[in-house]
């Protein structure tokens, strides 16, 4: 049969089509009158896709340059901030901290749990600088509970400050950012957005841009302040990607007409989406007889499996690729070989769900040389989403 190379990584994630069109066809300067309306329409709408009334400024490089950018900006040598990590891009902030010279103060969780709130409280003092934290740790599949840790912040006073990576958060995650009191979060454009890796994104609070007037850590490139005074006037500080700049457009206009021209509404519909995607996913997994990672905690983004025992979890994703071209992903550090993730966020639907778990009961036949139990898994995601129609069916005839 034919094989179509299909995403169920958690980054980069399937294209929209209208956005490849876009990417395609664009051809703009960047310093014309045109293109300015764009980046301004664009970065309004990113605020309304993020969920806040504060600065949205979008950068040319990954999430990881943002994120860099939320030290370097936010810091000076020897400052005392607290990383909470529990996963690969935990550790990324405790390295990106310590690399600008801060005195980094660490909560750990296990790979696949989340922390516990009484030790945050426990370690904020009035000299931590900022908290630094993922929404959805995407090496493990799991949730952590920022607004509890939001709370706790907010309550320590305004000096301390919260940055949330919510590269795989934001349109998997509902958010109140201002509500909150969330500093700075993240995002990425090849998460839920639907477009290629190239852009970062990040809302900055009123609160974060005093602290930057104060702060000694080196930058250039990624120094907040140019671009947002940049923005002001409807540009970026340097050269912009121009053509992914186009595929955001299109991206942002799709998730409007997800919630039928309104924008938030598209966004609650994509987190939505993202929701149902992962209880089908993990239904489907468990009825195999497979277990979660993150049982406790787990993500809308992306579901962690363990692999079967005595499996390596790399044989699984090279069967997924061997067998039906789809790109499922391995652990990652101490957990590669243990799990596999299958993610389910930005261009994904129900079919994209189903296929995948139909695979999943070939592959794992394929690989564990057992008889294979076909239908169990989509059973299973079946039975979770039939009931979420019903559930929408009740919810409509009620508010008749």
């Amino acid at each position: 049969m034919l094989r179509k190379n299909r995403l169920f990584t958690p980054g980069p994630t399937p294209l929209l089509p209208a956005a490849q069109t876009a990417m395609a066809s664009f051809a703009m300067h960047h310093r014309t009158a045109d293109f300015r309306a764009l980046f301004s329409r664009v970065l309004a709408d990113m605020k309304d896709f993020i969920g806040t009334k504060n600065d949205v400024l979008v950068l040319a490089c990954s999430g990881t340059g943002a994120m860099e950018a939320s030290v370097s900006n936010l810091t000076s040598p020897g400052d005392k901030v607290l990383v909470l990590t529990a996963g690969k891009f935990g550790e990324r902030w405790r390295d990106l901290a310590k690399a600008f010279g801060c005195t980094v103060e660490v909560i750990s969780a296990p790979y696949g749990e989340t922390f516990s709130l009484d030790e945050i409280r426990h370690k904020l003092t009035s000299d931590v600088r900022a908290v630094y934290v993922q929404s959805t740790e995407s090496s493990t599949g799991a949730r952590h509970d920022v607004k509890g840790i939001a709370k706790l912040v907010r309550a320590a006073g305004d000096d301390t400050l919260l940055v949330v990576d919510a590269i795989t958060g934001l349109g998997t995650t509902h958010f109140d950012v201002d509500g909150w009191g969330i500093d700075i979060i993240i995002g990425g454009s090849q998460k839920a957005l639907m477009i290629p890796p190239g852009l970062a994104y990040c809302a900055v609070s009123e609160r974060a841009w005093k602290l930057m007037a104060t702060t000694t850590s080196p930058r250039y490139y990624f120094d907040l302040r140019i671009e947002r005074k940049a923005a002001a006037k409807g540009e970026s500080a340097f050269t912009p990607a121009t053509s992914l700049f186009a595929a955001l457009a299109a991206a942002l206009d799709y998730i409007r007409e997800l919630g039928n021209g309104d924008l938030v509404a598209g966004r609650e519909a994509l987190v939505n989406n993202a929701e149902l995607a992962a209880q089908m996913t993990r239904a489907g997994a468990q009825a195999l007889g497979l277990k979660l990672f993150s049982p406790s905690c787990p993500a809308a983004a992306l579901t962690a499996i363990q692999s079967p025992a005595g499996f390596d979890s790399g044989a699984i994703v090279k069967e997924f690729r061997e067998s039906f071209g789809a790109v499922v992903a391995n652990g990652q550090g101490e957990m590669k070989g243990k799990l596999f993730r299958i993610a389910h966020l930005g261009y994904y639907d129900y079919l994209d769900t189903i296929g995948v778990l139909a695979a999943l009961e070939h592959v794992l036949a394929n690989v564990t040389s057992k008889p294979a139990e076909y239908g169990l898994a989509v059973g299973a995601a079946q039975e979770v989403y039939a009931r979420h129609l019903q559930r929408e069916s009740a919810s409509a005839v009620a508010q008749r």
